[in-house]
């Protein structure tokens, strides 16, 4: 994979302007903060998002897919205001789950999301390399 970022301009902080990547695709469903039961693992915004990821890398596990290869990631969140003060919560989240691997992301705040008492959704794009 190489990761793009035009010439000029900064380099992103947590996530990057595009990735590059040739291989078998594999396209992960927007993941709630529920446990394999479907219930949702607690009211904590972050604790959701930890949750989230768990299941996107159970998911990719099925595919032979790891999180280092996601390629992008779109985060639907029912809070800005949550998710500006976990942000330090999340990124180690992230990191114990993701690693230090920053696809193309993009963060919609929502209404609302279809799951009772789910606060964030997060859905996945990953290459596995030929």
């Amino acid at each position: 994979m190489e990761i793009l970022n035009p010439k000029g301009w900064p380099r992103p902080k947590g996530y990057s302007n595009g990735m590059l990547a040739q291989g078998k695709l594999v396209f992960v469903a927007g993941q709630v903060g529920w446990d394999e039961t479907e219930t949702i693992c607690s009211e904590n915004f972050a604790e959701q998002v930890g949750q989230s990821l768990r299941n996107i890398a159970a998911v990719l596990a099925e595919a032979g897919a790891k999180p280092e290869h996601i390629t992008r990631m779109t985060w639907f969140i029912t809070s800005k205001e949550e998710y500006g003060s976990s942000l330090k919560t999340i990124g180690t989240y992230y990191k114990e789950i993701i690693g230090r691997h920053f696809p193309a992301m993009s963060v919609i705040v929502v209404a609302g999301l279809i799951e009772d008492g789910a606060k964030v959704e997060i859905e996945a794009t990953a290459v596995i390399p030929h």
